[in-house]
């Protein structure tokens, strides 16, 4: 196998923010994974307190990913929000 290094494209200082962005990431085929630290999600504050939920990618995909998650939200026709 492989090895890869990774690097923090982003970080947030909620899950359900992460989760999305890695969605998102995997949705454009690049992949991604949430680093925190929740003590086995027993401790979720322990995340919001700290470093918060990094999103992670392959060192080679770092350019894309930021790509994808700067790049303004799609609608389910696929144009871009107005904002309205």
């Amino acid at each position: 196998m492989v090895e890869a290094n990774l690097v923090i494209v982003a970080d947030f200082s909620s899950e359900p923010e992460a989760e999305i962005a890695k969605s998102a990431l995997e949705a454009a085929g690049i992949d991604a994974m949430i680093q925190s630290d929740t003590a086995g999600h027993m401790r979720t504050h322990i995340a919001w307190s700290g470093a918060g939920f990094r999103i992670l990618v392959r060192e080679e995909d770092v350019t894309a990913a930021r790509e994808v998650l700067e790049s303004p939200a799609q609608d389910i026709n696929g144009d871009a929000e107005s904002g309205e």
